[in-house]
């Protein structure tokens, strides 16, 4: 009975020590998994981070003449000042129209007077139209605040990197447009230089 008793022990004991070693494997093979799941994710988080280092050297490279980041919001300024003095030589010009017509309508009569009256009232829905330059501008700030926060933020991630060459470099993407494509900057801003103004170019048909 005794011996049976031992026995039964011993058979137990190597059970449990058959399990003890099954449970060794399972963690083993469990911290081999975690380690693997791991390294997925760092080079997941590393393409990220080239990826987005090549964006960012894209856009420094499309950058005009070395410029702002974003000329983009250059050039809705420029919009928003064009806009306006245009709109207020529009005004201006429509302002003496109906100063004038309304001495014509003094002064005439019959069909004259409702041709006088019609210039005068199509002067009015100018003076309207015109209102369509306040919330434009209103607008466009809006989209020009966004783009500088970009801008901001991408030119923070920007020195993180070491600099402009520096993502360009990591990134393989050229810092500067090249042939053509370095030509084609759009229409001048007020404070661009070593560009040809349109003056200049009257000029030279005069």
């Amino acid at each position: 009975m005794e011996g049976q008793l031992d026995r039964i022990l011993s058979e137990i004991g190597e059970v449990r020590g058959e399990i003890v070693k099954l449970r060794e494997k399972e963690a083993v093979a469990d911290r081999e998994r975690d380690r693997n799941l791991l390294w997925a994710e760092i080079e997941s988080i590393q393409d990220a981070i080239k990826n987005t280092k090549k964006e960012i050297a894209t856009l420094h490279s499309e950058g005009t003449r070395g410029e702002s980041l974003f000329r983009a919001t250059n050039e809705l300024e420029a919009v928003v000042q064009d806009t306006e003095e245009a709109t207020e030589a529009i005004l201006s010009a429509a302002e003496t129209i109906d100063a004038s017509i309304a001495v014509l309508v003094d002064r005439l009569s019959g069909e004259d007077l409702t041709v006088a009256e019609e210039i005068q009232a199509q002067t009015i829905k100018t003076f309207e139209a015109c209102n369509f330059q306040d919330i434009t501008g209103q607008r466009i700030a809006k989209v020009v605040k966004l783009l500088l926060f970009i801008e901001e933020r991408v030119h923070r991630m920007t020195e993180i990197w070491g600099g402009p060459d520096m993502v360009a470099q990591s990134a393989g993407v050229p810092t500067a447009r090249e042939g053509d494509e370095a030509l084609l900057n759009g229409p001048a801003l007020a404070d661009d230089v070593g560009v040809v103004s349109q003056d200049d170019i009257d000029s030279l048909f005069r």
